[in-house]
Formats: structure tokens, sequence, C-alpha cells
């Protein structure tokens, strides 16, 4: 048997023998750093390379011609600044010693990670967290809905969550053991949920279910036509914006103790998918792409924005402006000008549509807006700079958030999930 020939020549090679080249796959294998490379022969290192080697810098200590890696990790992956990687095998891997390994993460949680099987750890370049950057932590997750969570209410002087979901549920979760408590089946698809004072608001087709926590007391209102997509409250008024257009209101009488029709608002042309109240008027977002801005006093529209080329998911009243988003890929920010009319006074673009809009004040009375993208990810922005703090991850779309007492806020997503965060300064919810 030859030894020095064949196969032989070849791992020598591989293993840096003086025949090898030293510009050819000079890289290290991943799987062997994993313990699990079946390649024979495989076309990579199987042993780690050499340190780099060190020369002193102009004040006499130690340097590397290499980029460090701790100065563009100490960040976290929000770091990326001149000091960053831009390409090439060394902008995941550096190393400071034999034993150490500092790795940038990349902005995408880790497949493997979310499965429980991911055997790199610490040297994964993708995120073991479903956050990013260090403002929010996650608590616990809620599971027992099978689909998209489309309503999340806490009322007032409760101790109970309520979640809505299309899978024609809604479960309630005690707030201190985060258990299931109950399941309510509807017998349709949870288009929205709001909570006001003792009273939970439920959107199915057709109808609104009104349950008062306090009296255990529970009403159905009739009049819409489809699937109830928003609701909101203002003036005394209980609105509802439905698939085929209008906008109902209802009236509480405390006489009889039910909900009584009071008006229809009728103008958008396809279905109204948000809806939001401020400064004496109700914001409509509609399926045809429009926002109409409604006087509470007389009921009317007295403007109609058309700024937007799709479908306004969400409308958020803050301050004097009004906050809109779209799938059209933009968050719209409204403002009023002397003659009363609103205008876009700045337009906020993402790389994906967005579908939901959530905004708080933190500790330092600084505005925080959270705004859900159908990447499956929120973004955490300070305004008006709309400077990113931070990220949030989920396997799929999170379609509704809701603000909680005490810095929690809740997110619900396409699986059915709801995850409880908390903020690491505490914040207010916007008025």
């Amino acid at each position: 048997m030859d030894v020095d020939g064949g196969e032989s020549k070849r791992i020598f090679r591989r293993l840096g023998g003086p025949q090898s080249d030293p510009n050819k796959n000079q890289k290290v294998c991943y799987h062997w750093r994993a313990g699990k490379c079946n390649r024979h022969p495989c076309p990579y290192l199987h042993r780690e390379l050499p340190s780099p080697p060190v020369q002193h810098g102009l004040n006499g200590t130690a340097s590397s011609k290499r980029p460090h890696a701790f100065a563009a990790t100490t960040d976290g992956p929000r770091g990326r600044g001149p000091n960053s990687f831009n390409g090439g095998p060394s902008s995941t891997w550096g190393r400071t010693g034999a034993n150490r390994v500092f790795v940038r993460k990349m902005d995408k949680v880790c497949n493997y990670w979310v499965q429980g099987n991911c055997s790199y750890g610490d040297r994964c370049k993708y995120l073991h967290s479903w956050s990013m950057g260090d403002c929010v932590s996650l608590l616990t997750t809620l599971e027992g809905h099978q689909k998209v969570v489309s309503g999340i209410a806490l009322p007032s002087g409760s101790d109970k969550l309520y979640t809505g979901s299309k899978d024609e549920s809604v479960r309630v979760w005690d707030c201190q053991s985060a258990q299931c408590l109950g399941v309510i089946n509807l017998g349709g698809e949870v288009g929205c949920m709001i909570s006001e004072g003792p009273w939970i608001f439920v959107g199915i087709p057709n109808a609104v279910k009104a349950w008062n926590t306090q009296a255990n007391s529970e009403l159905s209102l009739s009049g819409p036509v489809g699937q109830v997509y928003a609701l909101v409250v203002g003036n005394d008024l209980l609105f509802a914006g439905t698939q085929d257009g209008s906008i109902l209101a209802w009236k509480f009488n405390s006489v009889t103790n039910c909900f009584e029709p009071a008006a229809s608002l009728n103008g958008h042309t396809l279905a109204v998918v948000s809806l939001v109240v401020g400064a004496n008027r109700l914001y409509s977002g509609s399926m045809d792409h429009s926002i109409r801005v409604w006087n509470l006093e007389n009921l009317q529209c007295i403007q109609t924005l058309t700024e937007h080329t799709s479908v306004v998911m969400s409308v958020l009243c803050w301050d004097q402006f009004l906050l809109s988003c779209s799938l059209d890929k933009t968050l719209k920010i409204w403002a009023a000008t002397q003659s009363g009319n609103l205008e876009v006074t700045y337009t906020h673009e993402e790389e994906h549509g967005l579908l939901a809009l959530c905004g708080m004040h933190d500790s330092e009375a600084k505005p925080v807006l959270l705004c859900s993208c159908n990447d499956n990810t929120v973004r955490l922005y300070d305004l008006p700079s709309f400077s990113e703090r931070g990220k949030i991850f989920s396997k799929e779309e999170i379609r509704e958030i809701q603000v909680g007492p005490g810095g929690l806020f809740f997110t619900g997503d396409g699986t059915g999930q709801v995850r409880v965060w908390k903020w690491s300064a505490e914040p207010v919810a916007t008025a």
C-alpha cells in the first residue's frame, strides 16, 4: 500500500502540508465546527486557522490588521457604524484567542433554534431570540389559539386578559399565572376586539358581542353586514367598521341596559378595517385606500384623505397628529393646516407592507412607535427621528398589538400565539 499517494496526499495537503496552496479554500468547515461534517473528502479545513500576525501599533500596544470583532458586537446587532464588517468570511467570525469566538448576529432568527436543535450555540450567526435590542424582554408566550390572533383586550379593573382569534374563539387568561381559564366559542371569526371600562366588544360576522365583565352580562348587537373589522368608542358612541364599507354607531341606554342603534356612516366603497377617535373626530381607514374624517357632533364626513395607494391597515391619533399605515409600504404623519384640513407632513417608507401601529411613551416621556410589518417583524422607533430602537420577530405576521399597565404590551401573530413583553424602561400608553 502506497502511503504517500492518492487520498493520503490530499488529506495531507488539506491539513496544511507544505504542498498546499495558501490561497485555495483556506476556510474552516462550518459543519466540522458543529461536529457533524460527513463529507469525505471535505473541500474545507478541519482545523482552526492560525491567529493573525501581531503587530505593534503607534501607541506600542499589540494590534492586528484584521478587523476587531468585539468592536462590531459591543453595541449588539444595531451597531453598524464604520467599525462594522463589510463582507467576506471575516464579516461573520473573528477571534481574540484560541477558545473565544465573537459573532456578529444577522438580522434574522435562527430556524434551527426555533426548532430547538441549533448545534452552533453562541457561535450561531443568527439570533437565538425573539427580539433584537435591549429595550424589551419577553416574559411569556400564551398558546392555545389555532389561527391568527385578531384582538387583545385588558378590561380596566380586571385581572384577566382576553384574546380573540379567527379560530372563532375568545380565550380568557389569568394575568398572574398566565393560564387559560376558559374558551368562549362564538361560531364566527373574531375580526376585532376592544375594551372600554368593564365592557368588552367583539366583532364577528354580522354582529358585535358585548360583555360586561363586572355584571357578567352579555349582549348581541345586530345590524352589521359581513365581518366587523374595527371597533372604537367615542363621544358615548360605539362605532363598528364593517365589510360592506359602512360604519355603524350604537348608544348605550342605561335605563334599558342595552345598546340602541344611533347612526350609519356611509361613504367608503370597500370594507372599513381601522378606526380611531381623537380631537372630536372619527378617522376610518378602508380597503378602498382612503381615510375618511368624520365630525363626532353631527357624524358627517368632513374630509377624505387619498394619499395611500393600498389598504389603510391602521390609524393612530397622537397629540395633534394622525398616523396611518398601509400595505403600500408607507407610514404617513398628518397634521392640520390653518384651514383645519389634514395634510401629510412626513412619509416613512418600509421595505414591506405595514399592518398595525401602537404608540406609547418611555420613562423619559419620549414617544415610541411600534410598527408591525408583513415580514413577521415589529419595528420599534423613537419619534420624531424614526431611529430604530429594536425589533420583535415572529413566526408569522403580527396583526395585533395592545398596551398594558406597568410597561407591559402584548402581540398576537398568525400562528395563534400571544406574547407578553415588558419594556426595560416603563412606558405609558398614549392618550
